[in-house]
């Protein structure tokens, strides 16, 4: 019997530092303003993705985007970038933002590292399943101006 109720108290036990755990691992904001700037350049970005503007697109990225893809690699080419999204995109994918994914790092000096789920949608197979897919966007704020330096994409 006493053994019997040292595993149901080490359960309990268990169970409350999980539950504390997970409840300090949730995302709080840590600068609202910063938050709401970066939700607004990922709309304004993916607008322009999802309705192939693409000089919009080339505004917001930074002449020298890293784009890491992990099933397409590392891309470097800011114009190989928007012709791939022009040819293999435009009129074909959707992006939609999974809500309230987004968390919003300050960066010191830099500008900010944003994180969040999104999926695609293939318009062509539109019953074709799409699984949320995590990304990070590294943005640099110059002359306040905000530009994408880095994306890391995972499917």
């Amino acid at each position: 019997m006493k053994i019997q109720f040292q595993i149901l108290w080490l359960f309990i036990v268990l169970i409350g530092c999980k539950s504390t755990v997970q409840s300090d691992l949730k995302y709080q904001i840590i600068d609202s303003k910063l938050q709401q700037e970066i939700e607004q350049m990922d709309a304004q970005f993916f607008q322009a993705y999802n309705t192939c503007d693409i000089e919009k697109q080339a505004a917001i990225y930074s002449d020298s985007i890293e784009f890491f893809h992990d099933k397409g690699g590392l891309m470097t080419s800011k114009k190989a970038l928007l012709e791939g999204t022009k040819t293999n995109i435009c009129g074909k994918v959707t992006r939609i933002l999974i809500p309230n994914s987004i968390e919003v790092y300050p960066i010191q000096n830099y500008g900010a590292i944003e994180m969040g789920y999104h999926r695609f949608y293939n318009n062509q197979e539109p019953t074709a399943p799409s699984k949320p897919s995590k990304f990070i966007i590294v943005w640099k704020k110059e002359h306040e101006i905000w530009k994408i330096t880095k994306v890391i994409s995972l499917h």
